[in-house]
Order: structure tokens, then sequence, then C-alpha cells
């Protein structure tokens, strides 16, 4: 985590996508093959998956990402609210 500037927005990440070749035979045999160990009992280990993406896992990560926003634009309203303070003070009363 870096330290955060005043004025500068963040910007999107970007993502590299490799091309891959796609092989519906091969896709096709492997489907029956797991059919058939279904049919007759044969554990897989790949079948006890349980996926970590849970119901409500992107809402939180909007909320968070909205709450983190916020607090940097009230960072940067207090530092320019205190530059403003401290020059008026300067122009002022010096």
């Amino acid at each position: 985590m870096g330290i955060p500037s005043f004025f500068k927005q963040d910007k999107p990440r970007g993502f590299n996508f490799i091309p891959r070749h796609w092989d519906p035979d091969k896709e096709a045999r492997e489907e029956r093959i797991r059919r058939i160990k279904r049919e007759l009992g044969i554990k897989d280990e790949g079948e006890n998956y349980v996926p970590g993406i849970r119901k409500g896992t992107m809402t939180n990560y909007f909320k968070q990402k909205e709450r983190r926003v916020q607090r940097y634009t009230t960072i940067r309203l207090i530092v320019i609210i205190l530059i403003l303070f401290i020059i008026s003070y300067v122009f002022f009363y010096l």
C-alpha cells in the first residue's frame, strides 16, 4: 500500500488475456468420464470443491471500496481547508 495522493485518481487495473485452444471433443470425453465415475460410485478428488465466492461477497467489496474512496475524499478536504487557513493567516496577519 503506497502513500495516498491528494489529487490523483486511481486508474483501473488492466488484465492480460492469453487466448487458449479449446477442444470440444476433449471436454465431451472428460464429461463422459466424470458421468461414468459418478454412476459407478468412484470418488473424484475434484468433487469436494467448495467455491470461495459466497453470496454478498461482491456487495461487501463495493461497500468497502466506497468507504475507502469516501475516507480519501475526507482527508483531501481536510488538508485543503488547513492549507487555506494557513494561507489566509499568513495573508491577513503577517
